[in-house]
């Protein structure tokens, strides 16, 4: 099914009622709306190419870094990212052979532009080495506690307008920012999606239609209720019209505005992508770009040596929210200010303790 995004999901902290109020389901991320627009030049280093031999993913124990445990971790896959007041989630962690770690966010987390611009090749951006702050407990009321930084070290729409990409498939959906994590907030990070745990690998052959994914959202919409976070959907089934960029699905409790490159795990808990773009519809659709594309695309383009995917620290459990649902009591969601309760098709309930 060839679904077209028709607007991103990085939430406006300032016009969150209002963007709301256009998505109401669902959605990804939080936009702050901005009177100038950056220059597209990102002021990137040369392009390093790398060999399609060296590996895409190392294990947590191999790369280089003594991770915080997972109950303790303070930044993790999930974790709400602030890019000049737009909010959005990180997915993935990386690291390249100069031992750097960074988050993964959405590219279109730090657009100058509307919601509706979705072309990575032509929308605006703010320039690389913007302050990107990570949060805990961001609400509408407020973002909540800063509990690192970082700067953005590479965009992907900066680089596809630097670089002259034509490919509408790759400038529609190659939607992947990377923030170099402070040196001195590395020691709180662990790479595993939290909840589920993984990845395990990235996946490198798509979805078919009813394949189960799976996501922890962090939107400040949800008034940092944790328990609403994971989530799980199906596949569409990949488009061939859309060269494996990206995959569509559908999902009881959809991303919503916030959610914005938030990572999501096959039925495997291999890395499957980051969720960009919202499908006006209902059942509401999610546009999540294939992260196996996006990463080797900054491999290529980046300028960053080595750049590879840290595998978690914690095996992936796919069976853990149906437990869960059995053996919780539920709560009651969150309403944004001026909207009655959340639609869902699953009752929100305290299944993220002890993550």
């Amino acid at each position: 099914m060839n679904t077209a995004p028709t607007g991103r999901h990085r939430l406006p902290v300032l016009a969150a009622v209002a963007v709301v109020g256009l998505v109401a389901l669902a959605g990804c991320g939080v936009d702050i709306p901005d009177s100038g627009r950056a220059a597209s030049e990102d002021g990137s280093a040369q392009p390093t190419v790398e060999s399609a031999s060296q590996p895409t993913t190392i294990p947590a124990a191999q790369a280089g870094h003594q991770w915080a445990p997972i109950k303790t971790a303070a930044i993790t896959s999930g974790v709400q990212t602030y890019t000049q007041g737009g909010q959005c989630t990180a997915n993935f962690v990386f690291v390249d052979d100069a031992g750097n770690v960074y988050l993964g966010q959405a590219a279109h987390c730090a657009s100058t532009g509307k919601e509706d611009e979705t072309n990575g090749c032509k929308a605006g951006s703010r320039p690389l080495a913007t302050t990107v702050t990570f949060h805990r407990g961001g609400s509408p009321a407020g973002g909540g506690d800063v509990i690192g930084r970082g700067q953005l070290a590479y965009s992907s729409w900066l680089t596809m307008q630097r670089g002259g990409e034509k490919d509408a498939n790759t400038c529609a959906y190659n939607d992947l920012a990377l923030v170099k994590v402070d040196a001195k907030y590395v020691p709180q990070v662990n790479p595993s999606v939290p909840f589920w745990g993984g990845p395990v690998d990235v996946n490198t052959s798509g979805t078919k239609s009813g394949d189960q994914v799976f996501s922890y959202g962090n939107s400040s919409l949800r008034a940092g209720l944790a328990a609403l976070s994971p989530q799980s959907g199906a596949s569409h089934g990949d488009d061939p019209s859309l060269g494996g960029w990206s995959h569509t699905l559908t999902s009881p409790t959809p991303g919503i505005p916030g959610d914005s490159g938030s990572a999501y795990l096959d039925s495997d808990g291999r890395a499957l992508g980051t969720l960009s773009t919202l499908g006006l519809s209902f059942p509401v659709i999610n546009n999540v770009g294939d992260l196996d594309r996006e990463l080797t695309y900054a491999r290529a383009h980046s300028g960053i040596s080595g750049l590879k995917l840290v595998l978690g620290t914690e095996s992936f459990d796919p069976a853990r929210l149906d437990n869960c649902l059995r053996s919780s009591p539920p709560i009651p969601p969150p309403s944004p200010p001026g909207f009655g309760p959340q639609a869902s098709g699953t009752t929100p309930t305290a299944c993220t303790a002890g993550r």
